[in-house]
C-alpha cells in the first residue's frame, strides 16, 4: 500500500560550483530509482541553523513530497546517508491526498 511522505533534506552546497539545482535534480533521480513518485519539490533556499551542531552553520533546505511503499524510506535513508551532499535528512508520513469532487448543481 503506497503512502505519501515528506522528506526534508538539508544540502551541503558549500564550495560546490554545481549548486543546489544540480544536486536536487540528481536526488530526484535517486528517489525515482528507489521507487518513489515525486509529487512536489519545494526549494527553500539557504538558511542559517539556529544552533551549530556540526561542520556547517548553514544549509540549503529542500522539501520532497512523494508517494511510495513503506520500504522506500529505509532505502532512501541508507542511500542518502552516504551522499556527501546531503547533510541532514528527516522523513514523515503525510495524510492521504484529498480528492475534491465537484458536484454539478442540477436546475429544477
Amino acid at each position: 500500500m503506497k503512502r505519501r511522505y515528506e522528506a526534508l533534506l538539508v544540502l551541503d552546497t558549500k564550495g560546490k560550483e554545481d549548486g543546489a539545482k544540480e544536486i536536487i535534480e540528481r536526488l530526484e533521480k535517486d528517489f525515482a530509482t528507489e521507487g518513489a513518485a515525486i509529487e512536489q519539490i519545494q526549494r527553500m533556499e539557504t538558511k542559517p541553523f539556529s544552533y551549530v551542531a556540526g561542520a556547517l552553520n548553514h544549509g540549503y533546505f529542500a522539501n520532497f513530497i512523494f508517494e511510495g511503499e513503506p520500504t522506500v524510506i529505509e532505502k532512501l535513508k541508507t542511500k542518502l546517508k552516504f551522499d556527501t551532499d546531503v547533510y541532514r535528512q528527516h522523513y514523515q508520513v503525510l495524510a492521504p491526498k484529498k480528492v475534491v469532487s465537484k458536484k454539478v448543481a442540477s436546475k429544477s
